[in-house]
């Protein structure tokens, strides 16, 4: 063959080469990414509990591996609960501490740590290894444990500006929602309270409630009151009052905790105590729930429930906002702690960066 017709199919030859390599790359990029992301957006299926166990999750080996150093509050739960509830699979989640020296993160809960730190895991931690420090309570709750503020390298806490933050979203839609119908309510305004330790903030919603009380019935409900609730009980009591008590125990930004997304979930409008307005507009609507500040005094927002609940207009204008979102209920008890360590997993399957953390109650109590 002459040098001209070499010269003349090598381009050619080239860009075959060049074409077959792009997608051999495509195909591998894809393949990879896929496996990497296969963690959608968390969406609460609506699924019946399932037995707990302390059995690992089935996953490929080549799945980062989540360490769960304590179970939280001791509850017990399935570890597939991130797969079968939130249809999140992209993490081995595990409470075999056999496998720390291979887990690429370790969940480290606050309250479970002891206070000479004793049961935390062998130091120092790996390199590679992410340490997450797992807390939900607020500031006002949660306790200074000496030698913690410089030992890990994530967090995992209901503030937005943790790394890995941790809520049950509303869901968008853009095609508008027609199913959605008030509940049938035959009460007015209900509180579900579980707590009432002085210690534990709870002096301002205290005497709010005390003096708002005086003004409109409330039906009370919870450990704190002698009304304890099962669980099959709690989300049809919720549905059944016009107004519920979201009041948080303390009053932190960004702490905003189930007490909302219970009414929420089931047609009910939150009267929210907490944070100011606009950090609740971070997250829901603004004219999804009333808040306490909205009014003078306790008083003036007991005459205006008195008067939504003879305007039936008014009142299902607090339900506008659910034509295009959909709110999701929340697990309970045993299960409460699923969502933010199926948050966690997502976290460790797409973030592979090198982070550290300093002075870590420097960030979270001020």
């Amino acid at each position: 063959m002459s040098s001209t017709s070499l010269n003349a199919t090598s381009p050619y030859r080239l860009f075959k080469v060049a074409t077959v390599a792009g997608l051999i790359s495509l195909i591998v990029a894809f393949f990879w990414f896929s496996s990497l992301n296969n963690c959608p957006v968390i969406e609460h299926s609506e699924r019946p509990n399932t037995k707990s166990n302390n059995s690992v999750t089935h996953a490929p080996e080549d799945k980062p591996i989540l360490l769960l150093w304590y179970w939280p509050e001791d509850f017990r739960w399935d570890l597939n609960d991130c797969k079968t509830i939130f249809n999140v699979d992209c993490c081995l989640i595990t409470a075999d501490r056999s496998l720390y020296n291979n887990a690429d993160a370790v969940l480290l809960y606050h309250k479970s740590i002891s206070w000479d730190l004793s049961n935390l895991p062998p130091s120092p931690r790996p390199p590679f290894q992410k340490w997450i420090w797992f807390n939900l309570e607020s500031p006002t709750n949660t306790r200074k444990k000496p030698g913690l503020e410089n030992l890990f390298n994530h967090t995992l806490s209901y503030r937005k500006d943790a790394d890995i933050f941790t809520r049950l979203h509303l869901t968008v839609s853009k095609k508008p929602n027609e199913d959605f119908v008030i509940p049938q309510k035959d009460k007015l305004v209900c509180w579900i309270v579980s707590n009432n330790a002085a210690g534990t903030g709870v002096g301002t919603r205290n005497s709010f409630y005390q003096e708002f009380s005086k003004h409109i019935q409330v039906h009370m409900f919870g450990k704190a009151y002698a009304k304890f609730l099962n669980h099959d009980e709690y989300y049809p009591t919720i549905a059944s009052c016009k107004f519920y008590l979201s009041f948080e125990n303390s009053i932190h930004r960004d702490y905003i905790t189930e007490k909302l997304n219970g009414p929420l979930s089931v047609g009910t409008v939150p009267v929210v105590l907490g944070p100011p307005r606009k950090n609740y507009e971070n997250f829901i609507p603004g004219d999804a729930f009333i808040h306490v500040n909205d009014f003078p005094d306790a008083k003036s927002l007991a005459e205006y429930l008195l008067q939504l609940d003879k305007d039936d207009a008014a009142y299902r204008k607090y339900f506008n906002w659910r034509k295009h979102l959909t709110p999701r209920r929340h697990l309970l008890q045993q299960q409460e702690f699923v969502l933010p360590i199926c948050h966690a997993c997502q976290y460790i399957a797409t973030h592979r960066e090198y982070k550290e953390v300093h002075d870590l109650y420097e960030w979270y109590f001020n």
